[in-house]
């Protein structure tokens, strides 16, 4: 359904006087499909660009080099006009329920707002049918988001993204900002809603043990680039960076507490990358070719961007 083909994303930052302008790469080369029905999980430290990859897939920023294709058409060559009647077909989830919701609407105004901008007809019994689909009383229509929960925003965030039927739906950490408790409803809510709908989900996170529980696939991404695939959530990692995030994950278990050897070394400043590696710096296998030459990921079933895979 979708394919990233060499996807970059630069900023610039302005200068001044005495200053020079300073640029950064916040995606790098970025390649990737995702299947019909399948749910693709993207992870990686704050920074690492998986936000940005995210609005650069629905265009919502104009990519530096690269392109996006959904089911045939390129996204990134679309006219303003094209691009609003494709946009019927996808949908993002974003991170904070308290500011992705308008708070002067009330809840029926922002179940109705995507038929506003898409110029069609709200179907009769669509908002109550919305509002039934995520698991909220249909009363809740003429609430306003300061009345609501976390969880009950995010819910209304899904409808809203659902209102027109997508086919495709980026979650930006849709369970970043919420409790624990209401974090597992939600995702089971999505998982829910995908059975139902035939949905696919580029998911992304920061919680490697959220996105293993619910994606197919995994992409790892550290300063812009990906640095490893996993073809399935629970295969063994080849990349260093991969290993070190599973090793830092909580396991509520005493029987299964270990010792955490915490990564050393700085993360490079993303405005300048070292020649090498990105995380040889940081990297226990690191050699003096990791410091000189920037692997690229190997053309293999579990693609890695590692001189000295694990």
């Amino acid at each position: 359904m979708i394919e990233i083909e060499h996807l970059s994303k630069r900023f610039q930052t302005g200068g001044g006087f005495l200053k020079r302008p300073r640029a950064m790469l916040a995606v790098r080369d970025v390649s990737l499909t995702i299947a019909k029905g399948e749910v693709v999980g993207v992870v990686g430290e704050s920074g690492c660009g998986k936000s940005t990859l995210a609005r650069l897939v629905l265009r919502l920023l104009e990519p530096s080099s690269g392109r996006v294709v959904l089911d045939g058409t390129d996204l990134t060559s679309l006219t303003a006009r094209d691009l609003r009647a494709a946009r019927k077909r996808m949908a993002m989830v974003f991170q904070d329920p308290y500011s992705s919701l308008d708070p002067r609407y009330s809840v029926a105004d922002v179940l109705t707002e995507p038929f506003t901008v898409q110029r069609r007809p709200l179907p009769p019994g669509q908002i109550a049918e919305m509002l039934t689909a995520v698991g909220l009383p249909t009363e809740m229509a003429a609430s306003h988001p300061h009345q609501l929960s976390g969880g009950q925003r995010q819910r209304v965030g899904i409808a809203r993204a659902l209102a027109l039927r997508p086919d495709f739906v980026v979650l930006d950490e849709p369970t970043a900002s919420l409790d624990v408790s209401i974090q597992a409803q939600i995702i089971d809510l999505l998982a829910s809603l995908r059975d139902q709908m035939g949905l696919t989900y580029l998911f992304i996170s920061h919680d490697l043990g959220l996105v293993r529980y619910f994606c197919d696939r995994i992409v790892v991404m550290y300063l812009g680039a990906v640095v490893e695939i996993l073809p399935t959530a629970d295969a063994a990692p080849r990349h260093p960076y991969t290993r070190a995030l599973i090793d830092s994950g909580f396991v509520p278990d005493p029987a299964r507490r270990r010792a955490i050897a915490p990564l050393s070394g700085e993360i490079p400043s993303p405005f300048d990358l070292p020649p090498g590696c990105a995380f040889a710096g940081r990297c226990p296998r690191a050699t003096d070719r990791c410091r000189a030459e920037r692997p690229t990921l190997d053309d293999t079933t579990h693609p890695t961007a590692c001189f000295h895979p694990l």
